[in-house]
């Protein structure tokens, strides 16, 4: 699993695919591949870099609908026959899939009990042969999508496209999938950065979502079949550009936004009379911060390390107990959950699997959780509703810079909150604020 990009329109689906590939190239990947509707079905796929992939591609690869894929291997080795898109035995489906189907052993099973020769090692291909047996049985195509996956467990994020069919049929479950509305053409992604240079209006499909994407329109459905009103939402408000500019690579560009990006994070949050710090996204007034018995911070990677900075800010200034945890780790160990304490879900991205897994647990279990979260209107930041965005803009460097410092800003932003509600002086907080005030500068 890795990216997923798709285009339908009027216009040549070829060089937005290859773009978004390359946008999504920062997810890590050993292997990428594209499928592109002209009549038929064209597939091309090859281990290596994006680049390697154009250099397989023929001349022309005609058509104005296509889905694409760059794939970190799960189940399989690195191999061309393993990267995706998967196809069907006459070539007339293809699909792309992010996640993993945690009964693939059984489902191929059946399958080549019924005579079906698969050419992959992958969870994935079970997908497109499970799919067309429906078809073949005479369902169309959104119930063939439908049908197949209450069939499967797991998780995914799906794109699929049809030979004879000009719709991209996508689904949810478990992996994120964002929909770019435009005016006579649409995208999907797994994730908004491809999609920021083409369309500033998406509608994020919710796990248990199915979509049909043609050049005109977007229609949204249930598993279960019942049509849904998804929301479209903007992407305006996030400062920052996802290009490299005169900088010869991201990282370095990164390094050097470190300070605009502080002061995003910073601006409208320093109270400098009081003292105090400013996270009205939050929700806890002064007298619930007093009655917090202790405080744990979830993530994973970069934010787990933020993770465990914050716990040392939140404890010095607050003196209240403060744990960091491993999210992957945290909800198979059956934790106690104390209703009245507080939790943050800390994820650059808001998409992190095993974050949104772990505050689905807490929730569960009666407790709450807020995100201190990147992007928008990600998944881990409605799932919480409250909290609040570091706002450090486009990253795509795999070692993270100024997101890891806008996590750090923002957890000492509430450690100054939490601290003033309890027993940090005024004095104390004001030379606390005025020096996290300079820290842009500093850096």
């Amino acid at each position: 699993m890795c990216g997923i990009i798709g285009y339908i329109g009027q216009q040549q689906a070829i060089p937005f695919l290859l773009e978004g590939l390359r946008r999504l190239e920062y997810r890590g990947y050993d292997s990428s591949g594209v499928a592109v509707k002209n009549g038929n079905i064209s597939v091309h796929k090859k281990t290596g870099k994006v680049a390697d992939l154009e250099a397989v591609l023929p001349t022309k690869v005609e058509g104005t609908c296509g889905i694409a894929h760059t794939r970190w291997a799960t189940h399989g080795g690195v191999t061309d026959d393993n990267a995706h898109p998967h196809c069907s035995a006459d070539g007339k489906i293809a699909l792309v899939h992010n996640g993993i189907i945690e009964n693939a052993r059984s489902l191929r099973n059946h399958l080549e009990r019924e005579g079906v020769k698969l050419r992959s090692e992958t969870d994935s291909e079970v997908l497109v042969h499970m799919i067309d047996r429906e078809i073949s049985n005479g369902a169309k195509p959104l119930t063939a999508v439908r049908r197949t996956l209450k069939r499967a467990r797991g998780t995914w994020g799906i794109c699929v496209v049809f030979e004879g069919h000009e719709k991209i049929i996508c689904a949810r479950n478990g992996s994120p999938l964002v929909i770019g509305v435009g005016s006579g053409e649409n995208w999907v992604a797994s994730d908004t950065l491809p999609l920021q240079t083409l369309t500033q209006q998406v509608i994020r499909l919710e796990d248990g979502d199915l979509a049909e994407i043609s050049a005109d329109g977007i229609k949204t459905s249930r598993f279960d079949g019942r049509a849904t009103d998804s929301e479209v939402t903007s992407l305006d408000g996030e400062w920052g550009e996802a290009e490299l500019g005169d900088y010869p690579h991201f990282m370095l560009k990164e390094i050097h936004e470190q300070p605009e990006a502080l002061r995003q994070c910073l601006t409208g949050r320093l109270d400098l009379k009081n003292g105090n710090a400013r996270l009205g996204g939050l929700g806890l007034s002064a007298k619930q911060l007093q009655k917090i018995p202790h405080v744990r911070l979830l993530g994973c990677g970069t934010a787990l390390h933020a993770s465990q900075v914050g716990r040392l800010v939140i404890e010095q200034l607050a003196r209240v107990p403060t744990l960091a945890h491993v999210s992957s780790e945290f909800r198979h160990n059956n934790p106690v959950i104390e209703t009245d304490a507080i939790h943050f879900a800390v994820s650059q991205s808001g998409e992190t699997a095993d974050t949104l897994a772990a505050v689905k647990e807490i929730q569960l279990k009666g407790g709450e959780v807020r995100g201190v979260i990147n992007v928008v209107g990600s998944t881990i930041a409605r799932q919480c509703g409250r909290g609040c965005y570091i706002h450090s803009g486009p990253e795509q460097s795999v070692a993270s810079t100024k997101a890891f410092s806008n996590m750090v800003a923002a957890l000492s932003l509430f450690a100054i909150q939490i601290g003033r509600a309890r027993a940090l002086s005024r004095e104390n907080g004001k030379h606390l604020v005025k020096s996290l005030q300079k820290v842009p500068q500093l850096v």
